[in-house]
């Protein structure tokens, strides 16, 4: 197991209305901001709510919602521009994990008057000393880089997934609240869940876990199964939306203080070349994830079945194990999206490419075990 280093970052305000606080807190960072907004918030309502909670608070604000189905790095260019023209004191993302990630490399490279984003993407380098605040309202029930140094973009020239380095402590704040989910349909809502578990078991998997990450990554499971299945008995009243945002935050948060996996980076590529979900590739990948890991994880991987109450003490370590796998397919089958990557109209030729981006990630380094790219691809051979 590795050594434990306790740093958390950034603050979190988790419950339902706390986007209505947001101007009192914004007041905290300065009086003037970039509001880095997902533009389908706009139908649902939401966007006037947050905008709302800064005039109150005489908070001077500009929105930009030019969003497109993948972050970008041409998109992120302009963002910076335009953040950079203004002389903001801070930005505000509003949205999911693209929105996040554009924001997330406009704070960090806000300071930078000499070399450009893609000199960053080209030569790897450390992000610039100086960087401006950045707040989180997530508008899902997780986000994969809020509690990390990095932002993933899909860089413009070639559609590659790129992960850009951030500093530490960029983020200062993040506001979950549940309300914000209400754009999202019954089908994505399901989709996140899913990915929120693979984020709690591919982080679980982890070789760089720690019992602190296994600690938090054991609640989130147990948190994302009431949200899915109920609680046994009466003992948990929550509402759903709340304990799905509990559940997701929480597997973010786990599986950042270990390591995302597999199905993570493969997602990642894969939505980056083709703009398919990463929820959904996610989703598909994660009973894979888990019958490989059956043999040399099958401990841990029974821990969680437990935890989801599908399986018992008494259970081998192997039936819990398939009954976890089962319990992924089965759930993958009740919302009724694709259960293989051929459903998703991409060839395996183009299936290939996205494992090769994926396994040019550094993070190929912390998988639940030693990959190469011909490991990735029989993954994804096996899920078609």
């Amino acid at each position: 197991m590795a050594d434990f280093i306790f740093k958390i970052s950034p603050n979190i305000v988790l419950g339902s209305y706390t986007a209505s606080r947001l101007g009192q807190y914004a007041l905290e960072y300065g009086t003037k901001f970039m509001v880095i907004m997902d533009p389908v918030l706009k139908e649902s309502g939401i966007a006037s709510k947050i905008t709302d909670s800064l005039s109150e608070r005489s908070v001077d604000y500009f929105v930009f919602d030019e969003i497109p189905p993948v972050a970008d790095s041409e998109t992120a260019v302009a963002a910076l521009k335009l953040a950079r023209n203004a002389r903001v004191h801070g930005i505000i993302a509003v949205g999911g994990g693209k929105t996040i990630s554009i924001a997330r490399v406009v704070c960090a490279l806000y300071y930078e008057n000499v070399k450009s984003l893609y000199d960053y993407i080209d030569e790897k380098l450390p992000p610039p000393g100086k960087m401006l605040p950045l707040i989180c309202l997530p508008s899902t029930c997780r986000d994969d880089f809020v509690f990390t140094d990095r932002a993933f973009l899909a860089d413009a020239r070639s559609s590659r997934i790129q992960l850009v380095k951030t500093q530490n402590g960029l983020c200062r704040l993040v506001l979950w609240d549940p309300n914000l989910q209400v754009s999202l349909t019954e089908k994505q809502v399901s989709c996140m869940s899913i990915e929120s578990l693979a984020f709690a078991v591919e982080g679980y998997l982890s070789p760089r876990s720690t019992f602190f990450s296994d600690m938090i990554l054991e609640k989130a499971v147990q948190l994302l199964g009431y949200a899915n299945d109920g609680a046994p008995g009466l003992s948990v009243t929550t509402p759903q939306e709340v304990l799905l945002t509990q559940g997701g935050c929480m597997a973010s948060l786990g599986a950042a203080s270990s390591s995302f996996g597999a199905a993570h980076i493969l997602a990642l590529a894969i939505n980056s070349r083709y703009k398919i979900s990463r929820s959904l590739v996610s989703a598909i990948l994660l009973p894979y994830i888990i019958e490989d890991a059956s043999s040399f994880k099958a401990e841990k991987l029974a821990v969680l079945a437990r935890l989801l109450n599908i399986s018992h003490q008494e259970d081998s370590v192997a039936s819990s194990v398939s009954s976890l796998a089962d319990y992924v397919r089965q759930k993958i089958a009740k919302v009724n999206i694709p259960a293989r990557l051929k459903d998703l109209s991409l060839s395996i030729d183009q299936l290939s490419s996205a494992a090769e981006d994926a396994g040019d990630l550094e993070l190929m380094n912390s998988l639940q075990r030693s990959m190469t790219t011909d490991d990735l691809f029989e993954l994804i051979k096996k899920a078609y």
